[in-house]
């Protein structure tokens, strides 16, 4: 990518214009609305001049997977821009559940009764009811964060009675060796029985069949912004 700002910025706006103009074309394919799909600019590990150029372009919807990294990073920019929405789309320790509800909009990671414990009583000390999704891990991997899918309803039940949080929706990341769809499909089904309308899924590589099955945001990061650092 060219050096000068005029050129991150051009190259940038480009990328968002395709980027939504799939998402419109994958809505549209499935008799969607695309208004209804929010794009979250994943900036995790990102430069901050292509953070600022996607700023510049007008966007204020992004996604941070590291409660420290964003530190660092967002509240300058929230000195700068108007409108910031910041999510957090990484896995939360609960030691760290307080500097994320005084930090983001919406906490995406909601995966185990420990966090949702801390997070209901930070956000009780801060005044601060933020929306909240479920973590699924729908392919029941080991190595990953999220409730499997068996022990969804009623972990989002205690969510809700128990710990008084304002459950909005659900996210899921499948198995990169797995085929999206069935994933995505299962999501969806498990938010329709919870009367949840919000679905946070398809990233990069598999956003428009996130789309079919009825995402409401997709978490784009690569294609936007190019392959992260580190």
């Amino acid at each position: 990518m060219a050096a000068d700002a005029t050129s991150i910025r051009k190259e940038i706006a480009a990328n968002f214009s395709e980027i939504n103009a799939r998402i419109a074309k994958a809505a549209a394919k499935w008799g969607r609305g695309a208004p209804g799909i929010d794009l979250i600019a994943v900036s995790k590990r990102q430069p901050d001049e292509l953070v600022a150029a996607a700023l510049e372009n007008g966007h204020r919807l992004f996604g941070e997977n590291r409660v420290q990294e964003a530190a660092g990073k967002w509240p300058a920019f929230r000195e700068r821009y108007q409108g910031i929405e910041l999510h957090l789309i990484g896995p939360l320790q609960s030691n760290k559940a307080k500097e994320a509800v005084a930090l983001f909009d919406v906490i995406e990671t909601v995966d185990r009764v420990k966090i949702a414990r801390a997070l209901a009583t930070e956000m009780q000390a801060a005044g601060r009811i933020l929306p909240v999704y479920i973590q699924i891990n729908t392919g029941k991997e080991p190595q990953k964060a999220g409730i499997f899918p068996e022990e969804a309803d009623a972990f989002i039940r205690q969510c809700r009675e128990e710990f008084g949080l304002n459950v909005v929706g659900l996210m899921c990341i499948p198995p990169v060796e797995e085929q999206p769809a069935p994933h995505f499909a299962l999501l969806a089904r498990i938010a329709e029985r919870n009367g949840l309308s919000r679905l946070s899924m398809g990233m990069s590589a598999d956003f428009e069949t996130a789309v079919q099955f009825g995402a409401t945001s997709v978490r784009v990061g690569t294609a936007l912004f190019g392959l992260r650092e580190g």
